[in-house]
């Protein structure tokens, strides 16, 4: 078959468009026809070695894919030939990955799609969204009433964490481009502020009178000087970018508030925090919350110049999809 795949660790010019071995399922697995598979941050960091996890080389690239069910093993129960499904998991921790005409996928790692949902779009959203469900939930423990500081509310991750933090009864406070103010808003932010501006941490002050209790800063600049000062008692910062930064902690300031901070990579989740995540990303697929602001389609072969785009910094929050097929 026809897959995009790297033969070792390194820059995204490694990357090549063409025939590797046929995945083989093992009994709990389930073989899925790839229809779209997106490309994401972390997929560069995995082709890299940034993000050190173990490769089987030729190794397959890409984490999420949205496809339809060819056949399901015995220990794979609730998988039909012919249902439509999704995945945001594959790629890592000695799984291929998803950038092929077929994939073998974990059954604890499979979901089943909403009935009318398009596959481009979907494909787009579930690796922020799930991200967003982990950082807000499962690592920042937000409940109804809290205030949520969205960093980077225009972006993938960042619209994600506006949604579903407004939608469990949040009062989300973003920052953004300007241009992005009234995309955040719509999404459920009750404030956004632009992020360049130079009294930014006063502006926050004022607008959230309380103190922040959930801190996510998703453009990884991660000022826990600004963060630590701004949080409310027992607020959580919770760290979901930024691999490379150095940021100042005053711990004294941090534990004299009994505040906490929290990091986090969605390739260590658990299948049970996965799955707890799908089932939020499949009820806001279903009501049409969840859509890519902006989607580019490409053919599989485009993956190695999507990622150097996206390592430029070109994309700029859109989306790209990669598709098998013709």
């Amino acid at each position: 078959m026809r897959a995009a795949f790297i033969p070792q660790l390194g820059p995204a010019t490694l990357i090549r468009h063409g025939e590797v071995p046929e995945p083989v399922p093992g009994p709990t697995d389930v073989l899925v026809e790839v229809t779209a598979v997106s490309v994401n941050p972390v997929d560069t960091f995995v082709r890299s070695g940034l993000f050190p996890t173990a490769l089987p080389f030729p190794f397959v690239i890409g984490r999420d894919l949205v496809g339809t069910v060819v056949r399901a093993g015995p220990g794979a129960p609730g998988f039909t030939p012919g249902d439509r499904v999704w995945s945001n998991s594959l790629g890592h921790g000695g799984r291929q990955g998803a950038a092929a005409e077929r994939a073998a996928v974990p059954a604890d790692r499979l979901y089943h799609l909403p009935p009318d949902t398009d596959p481009a779009e979907a494909v787009a959203v579930v690796h922020p969204a799930a991200t967003a469900y982990l950082a807000l939930f499962t690592h920042g423990g937000l409940r109804t009433g809290e205030t949520v500081l969205v960093g980077g509310g225009g972006g993938n991750v960042g619209g994600a964490l506006i949604v579903l933090a407004a939608e469990a009864g949040a009062r989300v406070v973003a920052t953004a481009d300007p241009a992005d103010a009234g995309h955040c808003r719509a999404l459920g932010a009750a404030e956004v502020l632009d992020y360049r501006a130079p009294d930014l941490p006063d502006l926050l002050r004022a607008a959230c009178p309380g103190g922040i209790d959930v801190h996510l800063d998703t453009s990884g600049t991660n000022d826990l000087a600004t963060a630590v000062d701004l949080l409310a008692p027992r607020g959580r910062i919770v760290l979901l970018a930024g691999a490379r930064s150095r940021p100042e902690l005053p711990a004294g300031r941090l534990y004299m508030k009994d505040g906490s901070i929290r990091g986090f990579v969605i390739s260590h989740a658990t299948t049970a925090e996965l799955a707890e995540a799908a089932v939020a990303v499949n009820r806001l697929l279903a009501a049409g919350r969840l859509r890519p602001r902006a989607l580019e389609i490409h053919p599989l072969s485009a993956a190695g110049e999507t990622h150097q785009r996206l390592e430029k910094g070109e994309l700029n929050g859109r989306r790209v999809v990669l598709t098998p097929g013709p």
